[in-house]
């Protein structure tokens, strides 16, 4: 019992006293629970996950945002990130785990604060050089939620009844679905290929064969030949492979950090699926 409450508050090891490395969970325009729900609790048990709430929408600092007239841009988002860090977890280096807009965020932190950062994973991460199909916004705009939703996975299946409510519900309050769409309209043209080569952490980059909002070819194009990158393509998934095909994600993500040397060739890692 002790041993769990150790656990569960990230202090791990043989003595239970040696608090975990902390890892961030950087999500995209689907907000937090709804990006990591099948993937805390299993990376808990090795880390100390921390979840920060960048992108809020409905909260007072996006709806101040808004109010003063200010973008709700990368930089910004960046620097709520920054400023999470350092308020609130204060002991670097730290993982950083990023889904779709939540991977521009992290490189562009990881660019400015190297010595802040252990390894980086990206999950579907969206600014590298070609625009980012969105069906979320004009299913937003035509009050088509199941599409909206399915739009995100390969197997619709996983587009459940609970997600599509979810978003009814959160489209209906205009304070947030304002901020929501100025995040969209301030993010959508950002690139981060000039950022990729000056960030030397170690780096695994998953994409989704089938995603239908970022195109992976033009992902593993701009990373594979930077030596400190790893690209991984798992087929039959789309946008957000932590939610479609979670246990693979848990595994490679756990795996990738643990490893000693990263770059190093990993038979789980080559072949995903």
């Amino acid at each position: 019992m002790f041993q769990n409450i150790l656990n569960f508050f990230g202090m791990t090891g043989p003595d239970g006293y040696r608090r975990a490395q902390p890892l961030i969970l950087v999500n995209g325009l689907a907000e937090q629970g709804e990006s990591w729900y099948p993937n805390r609790n299993a990376w808990q048990k090795h880390y100390d996950v921390h979840t920060p709430g960048v992108m809020v929408f409905g909260g007072p600092v996006m709806q101040e945002r808004l109010a003063e007239r200010k973008p709700i841009n990368i930089e910004f988002l960046t620097n709520r990130l920054a400023e999470y860090l350092d308020r609130f977890v204060q002991s670097p280096p730290y993982h950083l785990v990023a889904s779709s807009l939540g991977g521009q965020i992290s490189i562009e932190y990881a660019a400015r604060h190297p010595e802040n950062v252990g390894k980086l994973v990206l999950l579907c991460p969206s600014g590298f050089g070609t625009e980012e199909r969105l069906p979320i916004t004009e299913g937003a705009r035509h009050k088509n939620y199941q599409g909206l939703v399915e739009s995100t996975f390969f197997d619709r299946r996983y587009a459940s009844p609970r997600i599509v409510d979810y978003y009814a519900e959160k489209f209906a309050h205009k304070p947030w679905r304002k901020a929501f769409f100025e995040t969209v309209r301030s993010t959508k043209s950002h690139s981060v290929l000039d950022k990729l080569t000056r960030i030397d952490r170690p780096t695994l980059v998953i994409c989704g064969r089938e995603d239908r909002i970022v195109n992976p070819q033009a992902v593993q194009a701009a990373v594979e030949n930077i030596p400190n990158y790893r690209f991984v393509m798992i087929p039959n998934c789309g946008h957000a492979p932590q939610l479609e095909c979670p246990k693979l994600i848990n595994r490679l993500v756990v795996e990738f950090l643990s490893l000693a040397d990263p770059t190093a060739p990993s038979p789980s890692l080559a072949d995903a699926r």
